[in-house]
């Protein structure tokens, strides 16, 4: 009975099942898949407001004084409550290499920012493992501050007048400056060779302006992480990537095809970011960054992270505005 339901089925198929669903179009779309949230053409920010003659993006507060001893924060402060949740907030970058990335054999996020902010925590607890990290995108590290989801963002920001009137930095704790990216051979060798050419830079960076701006030939495409320019490089759907050159240096490091542009076309301060009403984590955070250049700390973190890529090994002067 089974054998003869099996030849019935055989024939029916042979019959009609061919006809009634025929069989997909073999042909397949081999075009690699462009990162979520890519803009091609980007978005270009609009240009902030012309700043005051007097503003200068890398001047903070001062340190109101020695910093109080760990464990035993000024009452009623910002580092006092901090202090009371247990742990200290810090959105931070997962993907930038030597700054703030996964450690590929454990796991960890690791790099100068992060170890960055392991010293603040050692500033306010005397432990500093007493840190949760929180990754944030370029585009989400004002929101991130405003809206309490953390107490800084340690995250290549570069420190802008029109920046402040939203949030409040820290001093300068690296100097960077907006370079560009290529692969070994290709024909761009300056800003001009941009001309009619892909180039990459993250959403809500000053990069993706800049480009706008300085390379007005240019076609600019936009991803939400840096990382995902250097992915669209290596599938050939971008020509370039532009951004701040110890990010563009980490790059090079990790895919020796590619080659940073000598040329630093504009300068990026890097300052933490902190809410606008915080001014006394600010003046804490300052004093806690005039320890770590005092006492060699920055110097080491330094040496261990950044000499690799070229950095400058001279920690950035502090400069005050009060």
């Amino acid at each position: 009975m089974r054998r003869r339901a099996l030849a019935l089925l055989t024939v029916l198929c042979l019959t009609g099942c061919t006809a009634a669903r025929p069989l997909p179009d073999p042909r397949v779309d081999a075009a690699a898949p462009r990162p979520v949230d890519a803009q091609d053409p980007a978005a270009i920010p609009s240009a902030p407001a012309a700043a005051p003659a007097s503003c200068d993006p890398r001047a903070s507060l001062r340190p109101s004084g020695p910093l109080p001893a760990p464990g035993r924060m000024p009452a009623g402060s910002t580092m006092a409550r901090i202090a009371e949740r247990g742990r200290l907030v810090v959105g931070v970058d997962q993907n930038n290499y030597r700054f703030g990335y996964r450690d590929p054999g454990t796991g960890d996020l690791v790099g100068f920012e992060i170890d960055l902010a392991h010293e603040i925590a050692r500033a306010i607890f005397g432990d500093p493992g007493k840190v949760l990290f929180r990754a944030v995108t370029t585009a989400e590290r004002e929101q991130a501050v405003q809206s309490g989801a953390v107490d800084i963002v340690i995250r290549s920001m570069t420190m802008t007048c029109d920046r402040w009137q939203r949030v409040s930095f820290s001093t300068e704790y690296v100097s960077a400056g907006q370079a560009i990216l290529v692969t070994k051979g290709s024909p761009i060798k300056n800003l001009q060779g941009l001309a009619g050419k892909k180039v990459c830079a993250s959403t809500g960076s000053t990069s993706i302006r800049n480009i706008a701006t300085k390379a007005p030939q240019a076609l600019p495409v936009s991803a939400a992480d840096a990382l995902d320019c250097l992915v669209m490089l290596q599938q050939n759907q971008v020509d370039a990537v532009s951004g701040d050159d110890t990010i563009l240096a980490g790059f090079a490091a990790q895919d020796p095809g590619t080659t940073v542009l000598p040329d630093r076309f504009t300068e990026e301060p890097y300052g933490m970011a902190m809410k606008k009403e915080s001014t006394d984590l600010v003046r804490f955070v300052n004093a806690v960054l005039e320890r770590l250049r005092a006492d060699g700390t920055w110097a080491r973190l330094h040496k261990t992270w950044l000499t690799a890529l070229g950095s400058t090994p001279q920690p950035p002067a502090a400069r005050y505005r009060d």
